[in-house]
C-alpha cells in the first residue's frame, strides 16, 4: 500500500474511533451521574474508561513478553468494563433523562451493588494501570540482537583447493610396451631405453588465481622439481643393489617419492637397461 493509502486509512480509523467514543461517552457520563458524580465528573469519567483503553493499547504495541501480556490484560478487563455499563445504559430507561441525579443501576440489591462497585472501582484502577503502563513504556528498552562477529579466514595450511586455486593434474601415462629384440649375431639385443616425457595437463581454472604475496621460506618445499634424466640417474643409483623382482612401480615410487605415472616409467625403462646389460655381457663372454 502507498503512503497515500495508509494515509487514508489512518484518518478513516480515527474517524470511527471517535464516532464510537462519541456513543460511549454519553452512556458513561449518565452512568457517572447515577453513582453521585457531579456535572464535571461525569463529564469527564467517560475519558477515565476508554481513555485507558487508549493508553493501554498503545503500551501493548511498544512492550513485549509480561509488560505485553500485562497491558493487553487491563485493555481487555477495561473494555469489557465499558460494555457493561453501556449495556445497563440502554436497559434503565432513567438513566437517559436530562436532570437525572443518583439513581439505582439495576434492580436488585446485590446487582445493584456490584454494578456500582465496578462504575465507582474503574477511575481509581485507571489511576494505577495507567501509571504502571506508563512507568513500563518509559523504562522499556527493545531487545538487543546479539551480532556475531565476522569469521577471519586464515589462509595458513590450507590446500589449494581449498583457496580456489588452480590444480595440477598428472595425467596417466600408458604402459611402456616393452622394446622389441634385435637379432644381432645370434644375440638378442635390446635397443636403447627411449626417454619418456610425462605430459602434464593442468586442470580448468574457475576463477582467477588471487596473489598471495611472497611464500615464506619454511613454507617452501624444501624438495625442486626433478627432470626425467635426474629421477633415472637417482633411480639407477638407487635401485642398483635391487633384483629384478623387486623393480616394481610402486617400490620405486617410494624410494624416490614420485608419482605413480613416474615410478611405472622409470621401472620399464631400468628392466630394459638391466635386459641390455645382461645381453651385452652374454655377447662379450
Amino acid at each position: 500500500m502507498n503512503r497515500a493509502g495508509r494515509v487514508l486509512l489512518v484518518l478513516a480509523l480515527v474517524a470511527v474511533v471517535g464516532m464510537a467514543f462519541r456513543v460511549s461517552w454519553n452512556a458513561l457520563r449518565d452512568v457517572a451521574r447515577a453513582i453521585g458524580a457531579d456535572t464535571t465528573a461525569a463529564w469527564l469519567y467517560p475519558f477515565v474508561v476508554d481513555g485507558l483503553m487508549a493508553l493501554a493499547l498503545v503500551a501493548a504495541l511498544v512492550l513485549s513478553g509480561d509488560a505485553r501480556k500485562f497491558a493487553l490484560r487491563v485493555l481487555a478487563s477495561y473494555t469489557l468494563a465499558s460494555l457493561v455499563l453501556n449495556y445497563i445504559h440502554g436497559l434503565v430507561p432513567n438513566l437517559h433523562s436530562e436532570s437525572i441525579g443518583w439513581s439505582r443501576l439495576a434492580e436488585g440489591d446485590w446487582t445493584n451493588w456490584v454494578l456500582v462497585l465496578l462504575a465507582t472501582s474503574l477511575p481509581v484502577g485507571s489511576i494505577y494501570f495507567g501509571s504502571d503502563l506508563v512507568a513500563k513504556v518509559l523504562h522499556h528498552r527493545p531487545p538487543v540482537e546479539a551480532v556475531e562477529p565476522e569469521s577471519v579466514q586464515i589462509d595458513v595450511n590450507r590446500s589449494g583447493a581449498e583457496l580456489g586455486e588452480p590444480v595440477v593434474e598428472e595425467t596417466a601415462v600408458p604402459p611402456v610396451p616393452v622394446p622389441e629384440l634385435v637379432q644381432v649375431d645370434s644375440i638378442e639385443v635390446p635397443p636403447a631405453p627411449v626417454e619418456v616425457r610425462v605430459p602434464v595437463a593442468a586442470a580448468e581454472v574457475s576463477r582467477p588465481r588471487r596473489a598471495t604475496g611472497r611464500v615464506p621460506v619454511v613454507a617452501r618445499s624444501a624438495r625442486p622439481v626433478r627432470t626425467p634424466e635426474e629421477l633415472l640417474s637417482e633411480a639407477r643409483s638407487i635401485t642398483q643393489s635391487w633384483p629384478v623382482e623387486e623393480l616394481t612401480g610402486e617400490a620405486i615410487r617410494k624410494a624416490l617419492r614420485t608419482s605413480p605415472a613416474k615410478a611405472r616409467v622409470l621401472r620399464e625403462t631400468l628392466k630394459a637397461e638391466r635386459v641390455a646389460d645382461a645381453a651385452a655381457e652374454t655377447a662379450a663372454r
